[in-house]
């Protein structure tokens, strides 16, 4: 156990902070994990507008708040010093840096907030120490269960495949979403979202469509019209703010609702797994490793993931290229008019010649091993966020026979 996790924070100030600061704090850093900013400053001042209206005002008083804290911090521990209880041996000070490493995700966020330096930057390790400590776990969620039947389900499912916010989540997290959302059916011309509204719910269209609309220049314009497989009234969970636009049902439509809370404990959340998952792994990968965090983050994003069996083709010589491979897991092989050339492992990438050249494929490649995992960027996402690498492709292609 940490020393601060030993100090006997008075009852009314750990009340305070789990449930006033701490699901601020949780909120924020759930948000800007998701989004990677690259000036996570600029992000956060914004967010917290957004929240109250004005940040300076947040900022007072979390630095005053955070004064205070401070203040009792050093005084338990100036305590805790003169009783003599400092952690002795080394199996103890092994485990208080393990803990110290955990809390580590969570001291960085609110240090980015030093905004003036004297007060936020100074507060920083009370506030993330104290908020994140044992007494303060996450609470445990238990989603919504509407029951449905085969049919429901199977339409909900082929829905949601097809939505860019639920296609990657793992089979578990996709079936507790499933028997979470609500169907909801809305006649033509039913308003379905109020602009300025406080949002609870977003919404996935199975059928139908439904337009978004805002007051621009004193006039109802539409600014977007949704339909199968479109989710709307995501951004008021994502941003924590109020509804951007009406939105009102253009024909008779069939849409899926999901609460806040089950998007944010399992949507969130599993994109913010998803992206660490993806980023970890790039790091490994020689042609990626370089680039700076917020750029391989967007890559990440931007990878979808492939499984194919043993041999099994993913690219086929002469053929149009449209797609850039990494390899995630397996071993496979090139061939060129017939003649093995090259082999690829994890970490591998291959199919950029014919994006880089706008030409067909040189070779084909084939699984050799019983099967292997392929994350895939189409030519759009290739040419958007590789850009940069360019060079360092072209010079590889002589590598290829």
């Amino acid at each position: 156990m940490s020393v601060v996790e030993g100090l006997n924070i008075m009852p009314e100030r750990q009340k305070y902070i789990v449930e006033r600061l701490d699901p601020i704090l949780e909120e924020m850093v759930s948000d800007v994990l998701t989004e990677m900013p690259k000036s996570p400053i600029d992000f956060m001042i914004s967010w917290l507008r957004k929240r109250s209206g004005t940040a300076t005002e947040v900022k007072k008083s979390m630095a005053a708040k955070n004064a205070q804290l401070k203040q009792e911090l050093n005084q338990a521990t100036s305590s805790l010093q003169e009783a003599g209880l400092a952690m002795s041996t080394k199996d103890e000070k092994e485990e208080e840096s393990e803990e110290d490493d955990d809390d580590d995700d969570c001291d960085e966020i609110p240090e980015s907030m030093r905004k003036p330096e004297e007060q936020l930057g100074r507060a920083r390790a009370s506030v993330s120490a104290e908020a994140y400590g044992q007494w303060n776990q996450k609470k445990a969620f238990t989603p919504p269960n509407h029951p449905k039947t085969d049919e429901q389900l199977a339409r909900l499912s082929t829905t949601l495949s097809t939505s860019f916010l639920f296609s990657e989540l793992e089979k578990a997290d996709m079936d507790l979403v499933l028997l979470a959302m609500k169907e909801q059916n809305f006649e033509a011309g039913k308003k379905v979202i109020n602009e300025g509204d406080d949002g609870d719910y977003l919404f996935v269209v199975e059928k139908g469509s439904l337009d978004c609309v805002k007051k621009i220049d004193g006039e109802d314009k539409v600014v977007k019209t949704v339909g199968t497989g479109d989710v709307f009234g995501e951004l008021a969970l994502l941003y924590n703010c109020p509804r951007a636009a009406n939105v009102l049902a253009k024909e008779e439509s069939v849409c899926w609702q999901l609460d806040r809370e089950t998007f944010n404990h399992i949507v969130k959340d599993a994109a913010v797994k998803r992206r660490t998952k993806y980023d970890t792994f790039l790091k490994s990968v020689t042609l990626i490793s370089g680039i700076e965090a917020y750029e391989r983050s967007q890559i990440a994003d931007a990878l979808k993931t492939e499984v194919r069996q043993a041999g099994e083709s993913i690219i086929t010589q002469g053929e149009e290229g449209d797609k850039f491979y990494i390899v995630e897991e397996g071993t496979l092989y090139a061939t060129k008019d017939g003649n093995r050339v090259m082999d690829y492992k994890a970490g591998d990438y291959f199919g950029e010649l014919a994006l880089l050249k706008n030409q067909p494929r040189a070779a084909s490649v084939i699984v050799e091993s019983p099967s292997a995992k392929v994350l895939v960027m189409s030519r759009l996402s290739f040419t958007k966020m590789l850009g940069p690498l360019q060079d360092i492709l072209q010079k590889n292609v002589g590598s290829y026979k």
